[in-house]
């Protein structure tokens, strides 16, 4: 009998799983690097051509080849397996984050050598964050405990990404931004071998069965249209919040010390209900939660616009944080559950690609639109796309009318572990940055 299934399902009870401390600690760890990168690479890029334009545009290479590389970055690591995928990624990432830190330490640095830079570190970071969520669903075997990992999983990656920030900010108040640089590239560096050194991944190895295919694409890839639309509207929601916090602040003439505490409420807010939807005893399944839990974002983002002051907006920005990491935590689950075999890698990554890409769209929308209609509209407007995708997405739920546990089970995994090859079957799994 699976481990897992004896445990009582807890956040105490998924890190007793054998090797999940170990193996969920190095890729916190590696993904440490991810929260201290961006602000490393802006202040050191900004320092070394006295450029804000400059800076931005380097960001913008980076985030884009990072964004839209990552599903060909989780293919490799479902066709090759963690070790032979992740380890050559992560030294050539940190390899080239080294060249930007020496090449930014002079003044005057090229501008179309940074850029080149900036393209290729883009193009390589290990898919650690997808990665870890395919070894938790083959580390857990109860979709009670499973649930609980992920929710644990969205918590601490909200967590680093709070923190990395904070990082860079001791380091370079002694010694130059490239130090950032040059900190981040040593994380993911270490993070990523201490990963695939741990029995939970180490035995992983690729296998010759490719996965059953339909209509020309793998089976199990429509289904993945419901959670990647939800995560790209909820990217919309945290993407436009930013900028609509900065206005309303603006419009009452708060200092921007102020907008930082109301986005900090977010976090919180999005921290807390993280740890409430893993804990929760749920009985209805994922792919019912998933619009209900999408619907709630932007039903409270759009009322947020009704706010008087800055304290009810605050509390109110809380309230829809409360459904942020519990909305991509089950988008995770669902294209998990959804995954074709050898796809579950990928699947992950494109719900992470569709939540950032969400966020660039609702960033630039908000940023046209806030000059020219009133702050409760953009609001509204922002909400409003929102539900919308979380209407798609339950009209698309209710057609399937799928069983529940549809898609983890039958065929055989692109990587899996020797060890886990050896255990009895998953048995009912329902449905999960």
């Amino acid at each position: 009998m699976p481990a897992s299934s004896v445990v009582r399902p807890s956040y105490a009870a998924v890190l007793r799983v054998p090797y999940a401390r170990r193996t969920f600690g190095a890729a916190l760890l590696g993904r440490l690097s991810y929260g201290t990168v961006s602000l490393s690479v802006m202040l050191s890029v900004t320092r070394a051509t006295g450029s804000y334009a400059v800076a931005g545009t380097v960001m913008a290479l980076f985030g884009a080849t990072t964004v839209l590389l990552s599903p060909l970055r989780a293919a490799f690591v479902d066709r090759y397996g963690p070790r032979r995928a992740l380890v050559p990624m992560a030294l050539l990432y940190a390899g080239i984050l080294v060249v930007l830190a020496v090449v930014s330490l002079r003044p005057g640095a090229p501008v179309p050598l940074l850029g080149a830079l900036a393209l290729a570190a883009g193009a390589c970071p290990p898919p650690l964050g997808p990665t870890m969520r395919a070894v938790w669903s083959e580390l857990l075997d109860d979709q009670r405990l499973l649930q609980r990992a992920y929710a644990l999983d969205g918590v601490a990656e909200e967590l680093l990404f709070v923190s990395g920030p904070l990082i860079v900010g001791a380091v370079v108040r002694w010694a130059p931004p490239g130090a950032g640089v040059a900190l981040s590239a040593l994380l993911v560096a270490a993070g990523t071998i201490a990963f695939v050194s741990s029995p939970a991944t180490a035995g992983a190895r690729p296998v010759t069965a490719r996965p059953a295919r339909t209509a020309g694409r793998p089976r199990g890839m429509r289904s993945l249209v419901r959670p990647v639309l939800v995560a790209a509207g909820v990217g919309v929601a945290v993407g436009a919040l930013d900028l609509l916090v900065l206005a309303f602040a603006e419009q009452r003439r708060h200092g921007d010390d102020v907008v930082a505490w109301v986005l900090a409420a977010l976090s919180a807010g999005s921290a807390v209900g993280g740890l409430l939807n893993g804990a929760v005893p749920w009985r209805v399944s994922a792919r019912i939660r998933l619009p209900l839990l999408t619907a709630g974002l932007g039903l409270t983002l759009a009322v947020a616009g009704l706010a008087p002051g800055l304290g009810v907006l605050a509390a109110a920005v809380a309230c829809a944080g409360l459904f942020i990491a519990p909305a991509l935590t089950t988008s995770y689950l669902v294209a998990d559950e959804s995954a074709a075999p050898g796809f579950r890698t990928r699947a992950g990554a494109w719900v992470n690609t569709a939540v950032n890409a969400g966020c660039s769209v609702g960033s630039a929308a908000v940023g046209a639109l806030v000059g020219h209609l009133p702050l409760v509209l953009c609001f509204a407007a922002s909400g409003a796309v929102t539900v919308a995708a979380a209407t798609l997405a339950g009209c698309g739920a209710a057609a399937a009318g799928s069983p529940r546990g549809q898609g983890r089970t039958g065929g055989a995994r692109t990587w899996t572990s020797r060890r886990r090859r050896a255990r009895p079957g998953r048995g009912d799994v329902s449905s999960v940055r």
